[in-house]
């Protein structure tokens, strides 16, 4: 700002406050000290006495970013005071909507100011429209753009990603290949990397990281901090290590995307010395930081080392712990037993718990089996006028196993009542580049009858090698083999079955599932890796599971 306030000082002394081109470097000299430089750029923008376009549209372009808000102010004051707007206007007015969300049915205005054809303008509402869910109007856009550059190829492909659509993404990024004029750059390859996250692919994601290569770009701190991501997503912790330790560069995101990932890998003592080398290395943590290595302690049941960093939070960085930190505690107490301490905890904390607390402490409940502090825990929830389908099953499943089957049928009827559904359960399969959906009982996929086939063959042969469907929380009022028929189509045991009648090699089977696995899909997939020699990668709601010779990374304790 000191640069700032000396130009200033310069065009007052020389009595040129009134003259455009002064004052339009000053106005430039502001918007690079932003955002420390955003009320001295309003208050200059304030003395000059009739603004024209390069002053609206710098004023704009400074707030687009920090206060969006401001921008779109700034922008209808433009109109209203008759200063024509330019194909720079546009883009910048776009990207405040853009982070706002909002696209204020600008396209109409565009096309009568006859900006509609600048690329630049199109990009940007490609990105508007992406960032609203309206992905079709963003691909019309797309279609209809005589030239296109590496900014039209990634903004197009990261509205697919972000909105759901990583096949799509990764589809568009196989055709921008085609164009000879448009080469990607480290944005483009940020996207693909996301839409590589999303699909959990491993073989796509090795390629990328070797077209990265081939392309020569650097790995930067963004680039590799992705990568990182991107390998620990697709199931391999260590190739996310590899390009760890490549990096030369590495800041508090880099290092806290690892300890996520040791940490949902099941490595929390990993995930610790990681912690402790950021420490070491004079890299202070963050926010994140501490959710990561906590849900690290959580998974893996280090309870001591759990409450020290807890307490490290306030005592060592002066930072006040956020609620999202009370709830990784809550989690830490929960999955460690330590329920009445956990409930405890819940009632002391300096704010008010949501319903996601209170939520974590019934999962807990609900895996030790405790049904006294369940009842508390559900009348806390339904206190703050929850409805989560989640809320309804944690209990029923406490109740289903205490033999409480009066209750449980209440709890499914209150369901029945208020509407509220069960959310099915989903796995994804990637075999030979093709992602394979299965959603449990549904027997939609070409091959289900030969699924379901070979899968009632596993189970009968998993019994003789000890494997007893767990049917407890299944509802009470059908007979045993109904409950047994339920729980073997889950969907990942499809995912599974379709897998060892695909894959002849010993080769890893990696499937996501959208929802927490259940104790007795986890049984059986110990079971399988045993009895077929295969290593399995589940992805679930909250980590990952590596099943390998009958026994599982998280030590069932998950």
């Amino acid at each position: 700002m000191n640069n700032v306030y000396k130009l200033h000082c310069c065009i007052i002394k020389t009595c040129k406050q009134n003259d455009p081109r002064s004052l339009r470097s000053l106005l430039l000299s502001c918007a690079a000290a932003a955002p420390e430089s955003l009320s001295y750029v309003r208050y200059v923008f304030s003395r000059i006495p009739s603004p024209d376009t390069f002053a609206y549209n710098t004023i704009i372009r400074v707030h687009s970013h920090y206060f969006p808000s401001h921008s779109l102010s700034y922008f209808s004051s433009m109109r209203c005071n008759g200063v024509p707007c330019d194909h720079f206007t546009f883009p910048f007015v776009l990207k405040a909507c853009a982070r706002l969300q909002t696209d204020l049915h600008l396209h109409s205005l565009i096309v009568k100011y006859g900006l509609d054809s600048d690329i630049f303008v199109q990009n940007s509402l490609m990105s508007v429209y992406g960032c609203c869910g309206s992905v079709e109007i963003a691909v019309k856009v797309f279609d209809e753009m005589s030239e296109r550059d590496s900014v039209s190829w990634s903004t197009i492909i990261v509205s697919f990603v972000n909105n759901g659509y990583a096949s799509e993404a990764l589809a568009l990024f196989k055709a921008m290949q085609l164009e000879d004029k448009v080469v990607p750059d480290e944005v483009t390859m940020l996207s693909v990397i996301s839409a590589v996250s999303h699909l959990g692919a491993l073989e796509l994601g090795r390629w990328v990281r070797m077209f990265i290569d081939k392309l020569g770009l650097e790995i930067s701190v963004a680039l590799g901090t992705a990568l990182i991501d991107m390998f620990s997503r697709c199931g391999s912790i260590d190739e996310s290590v590899v390009v760890f330790e490549e990096m030369a560069v590495r800041n508090v995101l880099t290092w806290t995307t690892l300890i996520n990932g040791f940490a949902v890998h099941g490595r929390s003592r990993e995930a610790l010395a990681v912690f402790h080398s950021m420490r070491n290395s004079g890299v202070q943590p963050d926010y994140i930081t501490f959710s990561s290595v906590l849900v690290a302690c959580s998974h893996g049941g280090l309870v001591k080392e759990g409450r020290d960093i807890f307490e490290t939070i306030s005592k060592d960085y002066q930072m006040v712990p956020h609620l999202e930190h009370y709830g990784c505690m809550v989690d830490l107490l929960g999955r460690a037993g330590l329920l009445n301490e956990a409930y405890e905890f819940v009632e002391r904390m300096p704010m008010k718990p949501n319903s996601i607390i209170w939520r974590t402490l019934l999962g807990a409940c609900a895996n030790h089996n405790n049904l006294d502090i369940a009842e508390k825990v559900k009348a806390k929830i339904s206190e703050l006028n929850s409805s989560h389908d989640g809320d309804f099953v944690l209990l029923s499943n406490v109740y289903g196993a205490a033999g409480r089957w009066v209750e449980k049928t209440s709890v499914r009827s209150r369901m029945r009542s208020k509407r509220i559904g069960k959310e099915p359960g989903c796995s994804l399969i990637n075999i030979d580049q093709a992602t394979h959906e299965f959603v449990s009982g549904d027997d939609s996929h070409p091959q289900s009858e030969d699924i379901t086939k070979f899968l009632s063959s596993i189970i009968g042969d998993l019994r003789n090698s000890g494997y007893t469907p767990r049917t407890e929380n299944v509802l009470h009022d059908i007979d045993e083999e109904e409950r047994e028929h339920s729980l073997s189509y889950h969907s990942e045991k499809l995912a599974v079955a379709f897998a060892l009648l695909s894959l002849k090699d010993k080769k890893t089977i990696r499937i996501m599932k959208n929802l927490r696995i259940c104790h007795d899909c986890h049984s059986f997939m110990k079971h399988i890796s045993d009895m077929y020699e295969r290593k399995i990668i589940i992805r679930d709601r909250n980590r990952f599971h590596h099943f390998d010779k009958g026994s599982c990374s998280c030590h069932d304790y998950w």
